[in-house]
């Protein structure tokens, strides 16, 4: 049962969609939200190497300043975004706004929460500075989950692509997915990449199967391809608006085990996912 939903509500940019994949979700469950903006000054004070030379620090500083109010800006209008959304939709929430390490802080706060919504990109640095391209990667990696990563541009959630490589990490997250009651209206697909058809068929068959007895109709489909290179084409095809994808926090910090296929999907999918094992 989902009742508390943390939300990062990222970017004035990204808010929007956040803020509206979030809002869904409190309204279908019931549930509170809680937006979370986190600045790192550290990061945002960061200028790089710097010439020797009068006025250099003064400069710099300026630039400091700069950067921090810039921040500050935007995470005013994400919040902006985020409570103005809840309130219209009648959604309890509450927002904490935080100074510090974004990923500890978020994982302190994820423990008393059923699930997180955030961005698929701009997920704390408010665009004053560069994200770090492994971001979401790094709140995965760290037990932050599970997550719904949301595109940019808001698109509701009515066809789910759950790509099930017949792992025990990938079967683990379709079940929490049904488990979790989310997008009960949504068409779903199950879909198998590999050059064995014959086991995959039994695995869909399995799949299925599992998804039908907890009320949930499915169909299948078998792709002899490499899911690196077919699985992001044959969701866009398809018109998925969600791909339910496996992981592993201690297989992603050792990436052999994790699967290059999860990574890439973390850093290059313009579909909305979710991970959570």
């Amino acid at each position: 049962m989902i009742k508390r939903i943390l939300v990062g509500v990222g970017t004035s940019q990204t808010a929007r969609s956040v803020a509206a994949h979030a809002v869904e979700l409190g309204r279908h469950f019931e549930a509170e939200l809680l937006g979370v903006a986190v600045t790192d000054p550290l990061r945002l004070e960061w200028t790089g190497p710097r010439p020797i030379g009068m006025g250099v620090e003064a400069v710099t500083a300026e630039l400091r300043e700069e950067r921090l109010q810039r921040a500050k800006a935007d995470v005013a209008a994400a919040k902006a975004i985020f409570s103005d959304r809840c309130r219209a939709d009648g959604v309890e929430h509450g927002f904490s706004e935080q100074v510090g390490d974004p990923f500890e802080i978020v994982g302190q706060l994820v423990r008393y929460q059923d699930m997180c919504v955030f961005g698929l990109r701009g997920l704390f640095e408010h665009d004053v500075v560069p994200e770090p391209r492994d971001a979401l990667e790094r709140l995965v990696a760290s037990g932050v989950r599970p997550i719904l990563a949301v595109s940019e541009e808001y698109r509701p959630i009515k066809k789910v692509l759950v790509a099930y490589s017949g792992s025990l990490e990938s079967a683990k997250t379709f079940k929490n997915f049904v488990l979790s009651g989310l997008f009960p209206e949504a068409v779903i697909r199950v879909v198998n990449f590999s050059s064995n058809a014959a086991a995959a068929l039994g695995l869909l068959d399995h799949a299925a199967a599992y998804f039908r007895s907890h009320g949930r109709e499915v169909d299948t489909d078998h792709v002899a391809g490499d899911p690196q290179q077919e699985l992001i084409r044959y969701a866009t095809a398809w018109g998925a608006d969600l791909i339910v994808a496996g992981n592993s926090a201690k297989n992603l910090l050792m990436r052999r085990l994790f699967g290059e296929t999860a990574l890439m999907l973390l850093r290059e999918s313009p579909l909305p996912l979710y991970l959570s094992q």
